[in-house]
């Protein structure tokens, strides 16, 4: 017995389980600030649409671009975003799709000295990256546990994305709409006033930008768990075939698409009441 070399004592079984699920939930506590973050931004259009309609002197039809250029790039950029994520995976493709929004941001600073359609570029690079966000982080959060708890999971991140939806308009308002108010309220020039109407939405996006740019570095830092693409492994007896043959598919994204259509362009007018 004295000769017997001595064996460290076996690891708890318990315990590579426990560290994958400290893993999971600080993964999916920095997921769900990213889901904060885009409910909020996306809101603010909200408070823009009448902001840059009394400042540019636009119709309804005219101010109405705002959301078409913002949610026509998730139309355009999806797909694109799809293969970045493929190429480059989800974490990375987070924090290009932080990066992308923060020069979104950024770009409101040279559009309060231009006209109208730089609002409107500005508009589409943010949402370009915040399509990138959603299309890694998405996917990213279903995967980080056990299937079957998948929906909840998703339920909860989405329900951070409507408090940020629900936070954003009274920030805009208090931040962008009231400045706007206190320099009608000043009485200067009508040149001078819509200039300086344009310039009070600087300060907000550019702190935006600032908090997405430490997003980004953060999760650019942090050790989230590795998730493999599986997506182009075959399963046995599976047939390579399109998404759009799944009427249910099509169906549903023709109902989603005039469901946000209706939910957006109601909040989008009723904000100027």
């Amino acid at each position: 017995m004295a000769n017997m070399p001595y064996k460290a004592a076996p690891a708890a079984p318990n315990q590579g389980a426990a560290t994958q699920l400290d893993n999971n939930t600080s993964a999916l506590v920095i997921v769900t600030i990213l889901f904060f973050m885009w409910g909020l931004i996306t809101s603010l259009n909200d408070v823009l649409i009448p902001h840059l309609k009394a400042v540019y002197t636009l119709t309804y039809v005219q101010a109405m671009l705002v959301q078409f250029c913002f949610f026509g790039a998730y139309a355009i950029v999806s797909l694109p975003a799809g293969a970045l994520i493929r190429r480059i995976g989800y974490q990375k493709g987070a924090v290009a799709g932080l990066l992308v929004a923060a020069v979104g941001c950024t770009l409101f600073y040279p559009a309060s000295f231009g006209g109208y359609g730089l609002f409107l570029l500005a508009l589409f690079v943010l949402a370009s990256g915040i399509t990138v966000l959603q299309v890694a982080a998405n996917p990213y959060v279903a995967v980080l546990g056990p299937a079957r708890t998948a929906s909840s999971r998703l339920t909860l991140t989405q329900a951070f994305n409507s408090l940020g939806t629900t936070i954003g308009p009274a920030v805009g308002g208090l931040l962008i709409l009231s400045a706007a108010g206190a320099v009608a309220v000043a009485g200067v020039d009508t040149v001078a006033e819509a200039a300086a109407e344009a310039a009070s939405v600087r300060g907000p996006y550019l702190v935006l930008a600032g908090v997405l740019v430490v997003l980004a570095v953060l999760f650019w830092l942090a050790r989230l768990p590795a998730i493999a693409d599986t997506e182009d492994v075959p399963l046995a007896g599976e047939s390579q075939v399109s998404a759009l043959s799944h009427r249910h598919l099509v169906l549903g994204a023709i109902g989603i698409f005039l469901y946000v259509g209706a939910e957006v362009s109601i909040g989008s007018f009723l904000i100027n009441f």
